[in-house]
């Protein structure tokens, strides 16, 4: 059974930087992919990035150019870092494990972005 653990996420002005972390534990094959969803009020959950254990990343266009994914492949640790932030990346932030073809999510944490 694989566990993820996330962190950071608040409260953010428009223009300002959040980091998210996550880290992955329990049986972790070599090859996966981790990433972070994020679900706005009414909306439903969608990619923001994600990343392979070789490096190839993959972003949503909303975000390209502002967010950075990273991960620590020793660590089975992801990193988001968002900067210039505005008011629609306000959401619940899910870290996503992509294990073998099963899925596995961290407990959500909530983004703000205020005006």
């Amino acid at each position: 059974q694989v566990q993820l653990v996330e962190s950071g996420g608040g409260l953010v002005q428009a223009g300002g930087s959040l980091r998210l972390s996550c880290a992955a534990s329990g049986i972790i094959f070599r090859f996966n992919v981790m990433g972070w969803y994020r679900q706005a009020p009414g909306k439903q959950r969608e990619l923001v990035a994600s990343i392979t254990t070789s490096g190839t990343s993959n972003y949503a266009d909303s975000v390209k150019g502002r967010f950075t994914i990273s991960r620590d492949n020793a660590k089975n640790a992801v990193v988001l870092q968002m900067n210039s932030l505005k008011p629609e990346d306000t959401a619940v932030y899910y870290c996503n494990l992509n294990n073998a073809g099963v899925n596995s999510w961290g407990q959500g944490t909530q983004v703000t972005v205020s005006s």
